[in-house]
């Protein structure tokens, strides 16, 4: 049984936040792969660095509060919160090495082959330096604040991953004063790259100075008569996670904006700094932000990895960039213009980013147009600061359409976005609730009510993944068009279970989070095992983020047990133990890194010959089970079907961008075998579904 006391034993399970560390080693890895685009590869490393960032603000904050509280609870793996930072700190210090070991050993020179220079201040010509100079004087110093410390100027605040320099300082100012030490805090809205301009300074076309250089050039105007003895760039990253105590909560709004303004000030987790600042310039600013030593990393580079990201869009050189492509349509929806129409003839499955997001914001555009549809509600976890989505929601709610939103929130990282949406879309007269307190509503749903015939009519989408257009270009998501009768009505109740008050309704074909999508699909791992052990072919496909959660995994290892064959694909964090002899031999576990970010949630249950397949919003985490609103939902269109079954055997069968898990919770790129073609999923998906362009 999935329950069996020996399928809880510690040692069968990784340790989430290793996992996810081992993510972003495998994600580090195409910045160094040379058969990447050289400014794809730049662009990974950035990603490297946001994602660590993410780490520190959200994970590793989360354990360190667990740690100061004394807190000994532990996951599924049994590794405590203090246990937990010391193995974290060991990995992550490994990481940002290879990190800056990649960028100045392997990045920088290959730039520089292509004549894209980041000139350096030793190396600055008499022009550039005269050039820089004058943007010094007019661009920079009036906008900078350098802040001296002693009784009246107390250490400042700073601000969560900003730019900062700290200054050892001789003499004496104007007023007789002499702290020795200063804080420069680099604003926001400068630019961390600056380009040269070759008609003012005899420079190339691609030749740029980091910001951090200029500064460290001219700091000393900044402290006219006092000698700079020293000038060290310094980063801090802080807990940037929401806490809302939803039971002490009257209005979530207001809770959420007041909380949002003091995450940029949360308790500080780590402290990047120039490795030749000297130890007691570290231990100053370590025990100013009340660190220990671990949390220290000195780096050989900007302490800001991701602002190089603009390296992307600064240098035109397509040669050094992933080859353009246009997302195909359905034919089905080129050949008819009528978006009802057609789906009242048939399904309509989109795959992005192979195929365009476009018809899903046509879906809105009709609908807010067409004088035959009544209502439209949706749910919104992820927009985008300038959304098509939004924009045909208002014009709907503006035609007189009755149109309600389900905004989140507390979606990570855009709850600032969320908020202007939501504002936006009242003032237009749609009708924007906040979900259910306590319960992150992530489930990507949108329901048209239409009056045909006398009679209403449901028109759905459901999706893997968010309404946002510029994240359907780069993530890989399902969605699914209907109006399939069952299905619509769930997606009504749904609707009304999220803006009402009521029990749960009885779902007809969907899954729901948080009531019944876990029993389901434990009920599902478990009834492929009884295939198994009455000797009739069982197997168990699924593609998904993240796979945490302790139930399943025991399921998972006990259909394995029982012979059950499961591939699985995970992006990103993995608990499950692979290839563990009588546990889970039969457990092949791989995650895709390429192009683009896989984000699909697809489940394959073999069933006795009549397979079952699912999209989901969720992953199999307890925060998507328990404490999050998710949709799952069928693909009954037997071609609809097949397709999704062939499209998971394509990553399955991925032998160059695939990573292979093993027991010891490291991964092992897959490699062609002798004989055997390459075959990248995502290259076979782009060209068998994307137009070239």
């Amino acid at each position: 049984m999935a329950d069996d006391a020996d399928l809880r034993q510690p040692d069968l399970y990784i340790n989430r936040e290793l996992s996810l560390l081992e993510f972003n080693r495998r994600v580090l890895e195409q910045a160094r792969d040379a058969e990447n685009p050289l400014l794809e590869r730049l662009k990974f490393l950035c990603i490297s660095s946001t994602n660590l960032d993410e780490f520190f603000e959200v994970r590793a904050a989360g354990l360190v509060q667990k740690a100061e509280l004394g807190s000994m609870a532990t996951g599924p793996d049994n590794l405590a919160p203090a246990e937990a930072l010391r193995a974290i700190g060991e990995t992550a210090h490994e990481l940002v090495a290879e990190q800056y070991r990649t960028l100045n050993e392997e990045l920088l020179p290959a730039l520089e082959a292509e004549s894209i220079h980041f000139i350096r201040r030793g190396e600055w010509t008499p022009e550039q330096e005269r050039w820089l100079r004058e943007y010094f004087e007019s661009e920079l110093a009036p906008v900078i604040s350098p802040l001296g410390l002693d009784p009246a100027h107390p250490f400042p605040r700073i601000l969560n991953k900003s730019l900062n320099f700290l200054v050892s300082l001789e003499g004496k100012d104007a007023f007789g004063r002499s702290s020795g030490v200063a804080v420069v805090q680099a604003p926001r809205a400068l630019p961390r790259l600056i380009r040269l301009p070759p008609e003012a300074t005899g420079s190339g076309p691609h030749e740029f100075v980091f910001l951090s250089s200029v500064i460290h050039a001219y700091v000393a105007d900044l402290f006219p008569g006092m000698q700079v003895s020293g000038c060290y760039q310094f980063r801090v990253t802080r807990n940037s996670d929401l806490f809302v105590d939803t039971e002490e909560v009257d209005d979530l709004l207001l809770a959420v904006e007041g909380e949002l303004a003091s995450r940029r000030y949360g308790d500080a987790v780590r402290l990047e700094m120039a490795d030749n600042a000297p130890p007691v310039m570290v231990d100053y600013l370590r025990e100013k932000f009340g660190l220990p030593e671990g949390a220290v990393y000195q780096v050989n580079g900007p302490v800001n990895l991701n602002r190089l990201m603009a390296m992307h869009e600064l240098v035109d050189r397509p040669e050094l960039k992933f080859a353009p492509f246009t997302p195909s349509q359905p034919r089905h929806l080129v050949q008819q213009e009528d978006v009802f129409d057609t789906l009242r003839q048939e399904d309509i499955l989109l795959h992005h980013p192979f195929e365009s997001f476009a018809p899903v914001v046509d879906f809105l555009r009709q609908s807010a147009a067409d004088p035959q549809v009544l209502a439209i509600k949706q749910t919104l976890y992820r927009t985008g600061p300038e959304s098509a989505v939004v924009d045909a929601l208002v014009d709907a709610a503006r035609a007189g359409k009755e149109v309600t939103v389900v905004v989140e929130l507390r979606a990570r990282f855009d709850v600032a976005e969320n908020i202007a949406l939501a504002n936006r879309l009242q003032e237009a007269g749609a009708h924007v609730v906040y979900g259910v307190v306590g319960y992150k509503t992530h489930a990507k749903m949108i329901l048209v009510v239409r009056r045909e015939n006398g009679r209403l009519r449901h028109y759905v989408h459901l999706g893997t993944g968010n309404y946002h257009a510029r994240t359907a270009r780069l993530y890989t998501d399902y969605g699914l068009l209907t109006c399939d009768r069952a299905v619509g009505d769930d997606v009504h109740h749904l609707f009304l279970q999220l803006t009402s008050l009521g029990r749960a309704p009885q779902l007809k074909k969907l899954l729901q989070s948080p009531f019944t999508l876990h029993e389901a699909l434990i009920e599902r791992i478990e009834r492929e095992a009884e295939e198994a052990r009455a000797g009739r072919p069982a197997r168990i496909l699924a593609k998904v983020n993240s796979l945490v959660e302790p139930r399943i995994i025991q399921a998972l290892y006990a259909a394995s047990r029982a012979g059950v064959a499961i591939r699985l694909v995970v992006r990103g964090m993995c608990s499950l133990r692979p290839g563990l002899e009588g546990v889970s031999e039969n457990i092949e576990v791989r995650s895709v890194i390429g192009r683009f970010l896989e984000h699909t949630r697809v489940f394959y249950f073999e069933n006795g010959g009549d397979p079952e397949v699912f999209g989901s919003s969720a992953d199999w985490m307890e925060r998507n089970f328990f404490r999050r609103v998710e949709t799952c939902f069928p693909f009954e269109d037997p071609a609809l079907r097949r397709r999704v079954i062939a499209e998971l055997e394509t990553y399955l069968a991925d032998n160059t961008q695939a990573w292979i898990l093993q027991s010891d919770g490291t991964y092992r790129r897959a490699r062609p075998a002798p004989g055997e073609e390459p075959f990248a999923a995502q290259r076979h998906l782009l060209e068998s579904l994307a137009e070239k362009s």
